[in-house]
């Protein structure tokens, strides 16, 4: 498994926004056959950060999900409803296994 947790802090304005054209993204993404979870969480304690957990079956996948017309719209939707630039951490599973993701 290849698995990005994405960091997004949104401007105050655009915390609705964001969040309805991310939940559209996810429900696009988990379609997609290399996706085993895309998870869109929102911190409790500050409404403007989110986090969007990717877990990809490979790196292929992560890469296909980018050529992705629903990620594009998404992307572009969101561009400037970002306070600061996005980050990224890459991760790979310790547990459960690759078999421990749905299929």
């Amino acid at each position: 498994m290849f698995i990005v947790h994405v960091h997004v802090h949104v401007k105050a304005e655009c915390v609705d926004a964001f969040h309805q054209a991310s939940l559209e993204n996810a429900r696009n993404s988990v379609q997609e056959p290399g996706i085993a979870r895309f998870d869109v969480l929102r911190q409790l304690d500050d409404p403007t950060r989110f986090v969007l957990v990717e877990v990809y079956r490979d790196t292929a996948a992560a890469a296909a999900h980018k050529e992705t017309a629903h990620y594009a719209t998404w992307r572009d939707a969101v561009a400037d409803m970002m306070a600061e630039p996005r980050s990224s951490v890459k991760y790979a599973n310790c547990f459960p296994g690759d078999d421990g993701y749905a299929l």
